[in-house]
């Protein structure tokens, strides 16, 4: 059924230790949940049984930042919140990963404003962008793909001349292409 129906009785495999270790690393990826608006709606129907996130072994939501090590920003960040985000990202353990999910988180969204910080990635480094207002979970799990990806061809964490970790900035794509209106809508016809 699994590897060892592959494997004669007396088998052995040989691999790379840092192959075994991105492997583990990338299929028990454990997001800490930042929402704050209509993307934490989103966020949460990922995590159910319809989009199914466990499939990508991302089910384990922590709300501890020393047990996470996948931050997902959801939502609008306000300038009084942002010493928050930084702090938990600061006791979030290496290696990390960010991705900002939603136009809110990326840009500041539709609240250009003095108030809400537009862009996150100008406190905190981010390395999956996933656009959409609110994304839709298939976009979110192909951001969690991504940041899959990064950590299987990952030998260390890209680092800058000042010794932190640079940011990635991958921008994810839509993969689905949305049905039409089931009945056609007329506004304005009698």
């Amino acid at each position: 059924m699994g590897i060892e129906a592959a494997l004669p009785a007396e088998g052995f495999i040989t691999t790379r230790l840092q192959k075994v270790i991105n492997w583990a690393r990338r299929s028990s990826v454990w997001p800490m949940p930042f929402a704050t608006a209509c993307c934490g709606i989103e966020l949460m129907a990922t995590a159910s049984s319809r989009y199914d996130l466990a499939r990508f072994g991302a089910e384990v939501m922590r709300f501890s930042p020393r047990q996470a090590d996948l931050m997902l920003v959801a939502g609008r960040v306000s300038v009084k919140m942002m010493p928050v985000l930084q702090r938990i990202y600061q006791q979030m353990a290496e290696p990390k990963w960010v991705v900002s999910m939603g136009a809110c988180a990326s840009t500041g969204g539709v609240f250009d404003t003095y108030a809400v910080v537009q862009g996150i990635d100008q406190y905190i480094p981010v390395d999956v962008y996933v656009p959409g207002c609110p994304p839709r979970p298939e976009t979110l799990i192909e951001g969690v793909m991504a940041i899959q990806r990064i950590i299987d061809n990952d030998q260390v964490p890209p680092t800058g001349p000042d010794g932190l970790r640079q940011p990635l900035g991958i921008t994810v794509e839509p993969t689905y292409e949305p049905r039409p209106q089931p009945v056609r809508v007329d506004v304005g016809v009698n």
